[in-house]
């Protein structure tokens, strides 16, 4: 079939032609939304999943959702260095600016600017943050000023749900990559929100995130799982990974054969990166309007080869040999979540404690999470069949000092 006409959508964050097995999520956000237009507290979400499930596609899904609905959406990807102060500043103007023009601005959003102006000033004192055209606007004297992040970030949030009410509409944040926050601004995110629910402010975040992110949201509060919901998505079950194939190229008048869906279904485990992978390239390998198991077999190794040399290599690129090494041991071991010992052991050494830093570096690169005491498991889906592929696996000791 011809290149232009395929429906297929690989890619970071695009959205499919065919969003299956995510009415659950979809749903809950839309009652999230009534409630609190509502002037009603609800919990809101943050999608955790390993890489390529689609969390990212379902907060692009999400701020369509609410920017129809009439809300001011703002929306943004963290990064490993990002500072939560400077970025809510940009936000905060970017949230303030989409409730209505300056002109426009009610007493209440003209305070809340006020509240921004003295927030940018402490988190950058030389004025390099600005708000804009407004930038003349007088700080807000005892708000958000008192150099305390998450007091004064609350008293940001709470300006600016005093003027979303204001206006009769609704601000969300939605926040990618939401783990890589340091913990310090990953608790002043979470007392803003919570004093904004306290208050049946019309304030709300919706964020993705790896699985360790509950955790890391519990350790930083407590009361995160009060206030959040976790919805751990994965790979889409059968029927639904069929249809997010069928589906689209039934659109255009395209068949697949059963053995052709079950054979592309066993392959990508029903994972939506893959899937997407796998039917764009069976789709260029299709003849007279049908796509066959054979084609899907000779879309898998096309498709094998193109992941094993950027999606996965891109990612052991950034690691130690060790740290690879590391990596090996636990593909030996199998893709479930694995015992620091075990891989300890795999590797040839005798305490678990002498590979703890380089565990942690893996952790800190987001190749691994810890779903639980002394576990560590792959964060991207079939890494273990890559690291069999692309490395042997090397027994490696601890070098030992010598005698003087």
């Amino acid at each position: 079939m011809e290149h232009r006409t395929n429906p297929y959508t690989p890619g970071a964050g695009t959205s499919p032609p065919a969003l299956t097995g995510r009415a659950a999520e979809l749903g809950r956000f839309e009652g999230l939304l009534e409630r609190l237009e509502a002037g009603l507290p609800e919990q809101s979400q943050i999608i955790t999943g390993l890489r390529g499930v689609g969390k990212t596609v379902l907060l692009n899904s999400f701020r369509t959702t609410a920017a129809t609905r009439g809300w001011a959406t703002v929306d943004t990807e963290i990064e490993t260095r990002t500072e939560l102060g400077p970025l809510m500043t940009r936000m905060g103007r970017q949230a303030l600016y989409r409730l209505d023009a300056p002109a426009r601005w009610g007493a209440l959003a003209r305070r809340a600017a006020t509240v921004l102006r003295s927030f940018s000033l402490t988190v950058s004192p030389d004025g390099s943050l600005t708000i804009g055209a407004n930038n003349e606007v007088e700080p807000a004297s005892g708000y958000g000023d008192s150099g305390h992040l998450a007091d004064d970030l609350t008293e940001l949030f709470l300006a600016l749900g005093e003027a979303a009410r204001e206006k009769e509409r609704g601000v969300i944040f939605l926040l990618d990559e939401i783990q890589f926050l340091a913990r310090g601004d990953l608790e002043a995110l979470i007392l803003a929100c919570h004093k904004c629910a306290q208050r049946n402010l019309p304030v709300t975040l919706v964020a993705a995130g790896l699985p360790q992110i509950p955790r890391l949201a519990g350790e930083a509060k407590s009361y995160a799982e009060r206030l959040f919901k976790f919805p751990l998505i994965g790979e889409l079950p059968e029927d639904d990974a069929k249809a997010a194939l069928s589906s689209p190229a039934s659109a255009r008048g395209v068949s697949w054969d059963d053995d052709a869906l079950q054979a592309a279904c066993d392959y990508t485990d029903g994972y939506p990166y893959f899937l997407q992978e796998l039917g764009s390239a069976a789709w260029e390998l299709g003849v007279d309007d049908h796509i066959t198991a054979a084609d899907v077999e000779a879309a898998i190794q096309e498709v094998e080869d193109m992941l094993d040399q950027s999606f996965f290599r891109v990612r052991v690129e950034r690691c130690t040999d060790l740290e690879l090494a590391y990596l090996r041991a636990m593909a030996e071991l199998g893709s479930k979540p694995q015992r620091s010992g075990d891989v300890a052991v795999t590797l040839g050494y005798e305490k678990s404690e002498q590979l703890g830093p380089t565990r942690a570096g893996l952790i800190s690169k987001g190749l691994l999470y810890t779903p639980g005491h002394g576990l560590a498991a792959f964060t991207v889906p079939q890494f273990d069949r890559f690291l069999r592929r692309y490395l042997p696996l090397e027994k490696r000791s601890p070098k030992r000092r010598k005698k003087a």
